[in-house]
């Protein structure tokens, strides 16, 4: 029996294999190893080791966001701004890793689904993931019957009724679109009315939960009621879009179509499946796609990531709000003047208010729980990092560094403080080892949802600091934030990351002037380069739009390019792969002239036409 062949029957018997050094751990449910599996094995162990890590460690060892780390993940997370008590462990960046923490479960086909494409696509979907590490939880083990308890307005009575709801510990349920009948219509038209009746004569205008909506609809809803909206993802397997994913259909087009898609399946990930190519589509509105061959790398460098780390943006709370005064801040003037400058480009789309995409109450107060209150969804950003704040020492030699003491939650060997208080930072580049303050950094963005080419700096405009860790959130002193929409944009973890990056690395890029921060839903060709100008991150797993994890990863990726290329760094590019580009210069009339050559030749453009001839390039260097 071939190797492959041996380690397919046994994942479908649910053994799973892990490979740790040069030993094979085995986890096997009770009973499912027998004398004679475990005999096979043995006889194989070398073969399946160097299988697996051919099949999986190729892509992460080869991958510069594992290879250089010069500072624990742990460590980045925290002087990035992952020092909260609702981030409860280090972060994780290897796919593989991910996997080992993700439970997921299939919701059982409906009797009457004939799609044989999808079938065959669930099947080998289940066995991939469980390759890959991820638990597969049997459905009647990832749920249980709920006890939903509704009190009726201006009465005491009660509807009390028993649904099947998926666990708090699983992190996805995947299931297959399902054609809505007319009874289906008729129930969730009458949920509908009751929900409207009731948060109005009941809740009135308090925020309810995504989990207590969920339970109010959950008499009426088709798919898997979940006891947590915010952990459990929804992933539905539809058909392959042949529309949505037509290379020659704009970006702009594609944003309204991936909108409906989404809010049609009731998911918050699209799997388009066809009998050649495979889809995903979350909101960030990616229009990847792959050969039905590139199944593994679909499933561990895409699907996982996404699972692990869902769409969740930062809350007010984990800042400290404070004002500025706009009209004394040269870097608001320069971020108006930067998105009014990038509109010709067309890199920067219309976004959409969600008002006006949900037409169900319950949808909006489900979404707007989601996304913190946010009005508006936008794709992009605009930013400008400061320059670095030093206080004292920039940097320090061997035998202070030696002197100084431990910062509580961080490791000693990385990061320490003087007597003042002030953290620095070990630093190696190369064979040069360097002790560098960790300098507040400051820089503005546009709030959430805003129009980036049109920018009112009154309420427009945010400012962000991060100081050893914590982060500080200024608003445009006019704005009352009760009242007014004004939230950080959900990339904040990746701007801070950059722009921290930059002080401790490339100095050059961010102390003279600035450093400008573009961000858009595209890709340039590897030709679009020029001398001086560099590329990063191509090869690392793709996640969601700035989420923690995201930001560890362009941290990583500005240290990359300052060990390949020291300070002398034009341009950088950080690719998010699934999401699009990351592009900072130290000159904004050099940034907007790059772009517009770009658009120009046809070089950059927004979707992914040019993410996989771009892997494929960095790849063979």
């Amino acid at each position: 029996m071939k190797t492959s062949e041996l380690i397919t029957r046994l994942t479908k018997l649910d053994i799973q294999l892990q490979v740790n050094g040069d030993k094979l751990k085995i986890n096997s449910p009770k009973g499912i190893l027998t004398t004679k599996l475990r005999l096979e094995i043995s006889e194989k162990k070398e073969e399946i080791i160097a299988f697996l890590r051919e099949k999986y460690s190729g892509d992460i060892c080869g991958s510069s966001a594992y290879k250089s780390q010069h500072m624990s993940p742990g460590t980045i997370g925290r002087l990035i701004g992952g020092n909260s008590s609702s981030i409860k462990q280090s972060p994780i960046i290897d796919p593989l890793i991910m996997a080992k923490n993700l439970t997921v479960t299939f919701k059982p086909l409906p009797k009457d689904f004939q799609n044989e494409a999808i079938q065959q696509f669930r099947e080998q979907l289940e066995l991939k993931l469980r390759e890959a590490g991820v638990r597969v939880e049997p459905w009647l083990d990832a749920t249980r019957e709920a006890d939903i308890i509704i009190d009726i307005p201006f009465s005491n009575h009660q509807i009390r009724f028993k649904k099947k709801a998926v666990k708090l510990n699983v992190n996805a349920v995947i299931t297959v679109e399902r054609k809505e009948s007319v009874a289906q219509k008729i129930k969730y038209f009458i949920a509908e009315g009751f929900y409207r009746a009731y948060s109005r004569f009941v809740w009135g205008k308090r925020k309810i939960s995504a989990a207590r909506i969920t339970q109010l609809l959950g008499w009426a809803l088709d798919h898997a009621m979940v006891e947590d909206p915010t952990n459990t993802q929804t992933i539905v397997l539809t058909d392959f879009n042949e529309r949505f994913n037509d290379p020659n259909l704009g970006y702009q087009e594609k944003i309204p179509m991936g909108v409906e898609i989404l809010l049609a399946t009731q998911s918050q990930i699209a799997v388009g499946v066809g009998r050649e190519k495979v889809s995903i589509l979350n909101m960030n509105l990616s229009d990847s796609i792959y050969s039905r061959e590139q199944m593994d790398r679909f499933v561990t460098y895409s699907l996982i990531p996404k699972i692990y780390v869902p769409i969740l943006p930062l809350p007010i709370s984990r800042f400290q709000v404070g004002v500025f005064d706009v009209e004394k801040s040269v870097y608001t003037e320069k971020l108006v003047e930067f998105g009014k400058r990038i509109e010709p480009t067309g890199l920067l789309p219309a976004g959409f208010k969600l008002a006006s995409t949900l037409k169900s109450k319950a949808q909006k107060d489900f979404i707007d729980w989601i996304v913190d209150g946010r009005t508006g969804v936008s794709y992009g950003f605009v930013a400008y990092g400061e320059k670095p704040q030093y206080h004292g020492q920039k940097e320090v030699s061997l035998q202070e560094w030696q002197c100084f003491s431990s910062v509580e939650g961080l490791n000693f060997h990385e990061v320490r403080q003087n007597n003042q208080g002030r953290w620095y930072v070990k630093t190696i580049l190369g064979t040069e080892t360097k002790f560098k303050q960790v300098p507040d950094v400051w820089f503005v963005s546009a709030r959430s949802g805003s129009k980036k080419t049109n920018l009112d700096p009154k309420r427009d405009i945010l400012r962000v600091g991060l100081i050893q860790g914590q982060f500080i959130l200024q608003l445009p002193k006019e704005i009352d934030i009760k009242t007014t929409d004004i939230k950080p944009s959900y990339d904040i973890f990746v701007m801070a990351a950059i722009v921290l990056g930059a002080s401790l690395y490339m100095p050059k890029l961010i102390e003279k002037n600035g450093l400008p921060m573009f961000h858009f839903h595209g890709y340039p060709s590897f030709e679009w380069f020029n001398p001086g100008e560099y590329i990063a991150g191509v090869k690392n797993p793709s996640l969601p739009c700035g989420t923690y994890e995201s930001g560890v990863l362009n941290f990583l990726a500005m240290h990359d390019l300052a060990m390949q290329h020291g300070d002398n760094v034009k341009l950088a590019s950080i690719t998010e792969p699934d999401h699009g580009t990351n592009i900072i210069t130290s000159d904004l009339e050099y940034l907007l002239a790059r772009l517009t050559s770009g658009i120009q030749n046809q070089q950059i453009e927004l979707g992914g036409k040019h993410l996989d001839s771009l892997t494929k390039k960095v790849r063979s260097k």
